[in-house]
């Protein structure tokens, strides 16, 4: 007798429905969610990169080579001037760029971190509630707060900046570009130096204002003018800036990696791509070793140093079994050694750097199994010789010392998801996944947890936390209506 689809497709519907419910039982039991595999959507057809950014021509050249130079005024009509808010008085507080202002996510200001959460908790001091979907993260200079966010109902990126005293909205400026909701949106967090600030959005437009007043300086192109490609989840990557310099890592057909002047965007120095690699999620390391200034940067083929002078290619590194993200950013153990955390049961690299006749190279020293360190997102930060980080699957925190061995784990209630965090005045920072955050001793003897808060109501955040003069600023990702997501400011300092 033939089988109707009435007697196949019920039960098997109702089948289907009681694995969701069980499964949806499990996760609110564990009260951390599970590790959640991210399969990205397709991009839109009309922001597709080019063929030849796909499969990139090979280069001849093992040195540095011109580069076409970018538009060094916008593009098409961006937008309109920059929309000025309130008046503003300089103030203390510095968190330049990703990972701060050593680029190792640890505040070397003087201050001292408040302890006492029961009596005292972190006050929060203001906010803005209005942020589109994402994990773009704050950059602070000067007294001000800058960010890359997506506005849902304009479409249109919007760069945005607020006052680090009371969150008053300085300027803004907008372009228009279309993108897809696929895990939130915006991802990266701006550079920032002087009075110059660069962002880099999701479909990887490069933008450099004046920081006192939003005005554009010079725009970019990555994928139109290098042949990037846009990585799943778009652009993770976080803009570089240093010496009158910012540094950005098309990994396209024209360029692996490249330096434009901050001021007018024009092209100082371009590495070849010969292999193809592509762009990834990760940020470049500034490094030095052996007095020579590097960049280091893990593309989806590969790590690669280049000279920071002219874009030489110095060492390379391609034992790198491709994945579908690399998001961690490479962290110096001292100056001769690297850790590279990945993603996707890849586990970590301990790798030790090598200078004989002039020539560098980068030797494999340690492969660490993902069960004893490995990052889907976050990126460890090394403090006093050793090693803090969340590992997969449910982001438990745990330290290592600098040869890749187990110190201590967290245990069960040290787990914090894909969520961020840093250490300052001896105390790492933590937020978990639905916006509780922690407060715990970065000690090598073992997990001491000092205080806990609920601070945001959120969903996935995971968004880089930055700390500037006592004042730590986190943000959420809510998906219920559009521009509804939070960025707020704490104050974390003890009185």
């Amino acid at each position: 007798m033939k089988k109707t689809w009435v007697g196949v497709g019920i039960p098997a519907v109702v089948a289907v429905a009681g694995v969701l419910a069980i499964v949806q039982w499990m996760r609110q039991v564990a009260d951390l969610p599970a590790e959640e595999l991210r399969v990205p959507i397709a991009q839109q057809p009309m922001l597709a990169p080019p063929a030849a950014a796909i499969q990139p021509a090979v280069s001849q050249n093992a040195g540095p080579v011109p580069a076409p130079a970018p538009a060094s005024v916008p593009v098409e009509p961006f937008a309109a001037p920059p929309t000025q808010g309130a008046a503003f008085e300089a103030a203390p507080g510095n968190w330049p760029g990703f990972r701060g202002p050593d680029f190792d996510n640890v505040s070397k200001e003087k201050i001292k971190l408040n302890r006492d959460w029961v009596k005292n908790p972190p006050k929060e001091l203001w906010s803005v509630n209005d942020l589109g979907e994402g994990y773009a993260a704050p950059a602070v200079e000067g007294g001000r707060v800058f960010l890359v966010d997506y506005d849902q109902a304009g479409r249109k990126d919007n760069v945005r900046c607020f006052s680090l005293a009371d969150g008053k909205p300085l300027w803004n400026y907008a372009y228009p570009v279309e993108v897809k909701r696929n895990h939130g949106m915006s991802r990266t967090v701006p550079a920032v130096s002087g009075n110059r600030v660069v962002t880099l959005g999701p479909m990887c437009n490069v933008n450099a204002f004046e920081a006192s007043t939003g005005k554009l300086l010079w725009s970019m192109d990555l994928v139109k003018d290098y042949k990037a490609t846009i990585p799943e989840w778009y652009a993770g990557q976080c803009p570089v800036m240093e010496a009158g310099k910012v540094i950005l890592a098309p990994g396209g057909g024209d360029a692996l990696m490249l330096a434009v002047n901050a001021d007018d965007g024009k092209v100082v120095w371009t590495t070849p791509n010969p292999k193809g690699w592509a762009m990834s999620h990760s940020s470049m390391l500034p490094h030095t070793f052996k007095g020579r200034r590097m960049y280091i940067y893990a593309s989806r083929g590969g790590l690669t140093a280049v000279d920071a002078r002219d874009g030489k290619a110095l060492w390379e590194f391609d034992d790198w079994p491709r994945i579908i993200a690399d998001v961690p950013t490479p962290v110096a153990l001292g100056e001769d050694k690297l850790f590279v955390a990945r993603a996707y049961e890849q586990g970590s690299l301990i790798l030790q750097l090598k200078e004989e006749n002039g020539v560098l190279r980068a030797e494999l020293v340690k492969k660490l199994p993902r069960r004893v360190f490995g990052s889907d997102q976050q990126t460890p930060v090394f403090y006093g010789g050793h090693l803090y980080g969340t590992r997969p699957p449910r982001g438990e925190l745990v330290c290592l010392d600098a040869d890749g061995n187990l110190k201590w784990e967290g245990g069960a209630g040290a787990r914090f998801g894909l969520g961020p965090y840093l250490i300052a005045d001896g105390m790492i920072l933590a937020m978990d996944d639905r916006g509780t955050l922690v407060l715990a001793e970065a000690a090598p003897d073992g997990y001491r947890e000092i205080a806990r808060r609920k601070m945001l109501e959120g969903s996935e955040t995971w968004g880089p936390i930055a700390l500037a003069a006592g004042r730590l600023l986190v943000r959420d990702m809510r998906t219920e209506q559009p521009n509804s997501s939070r960025l707020i400011c704490l104050d974390v300092e003890a009185k």
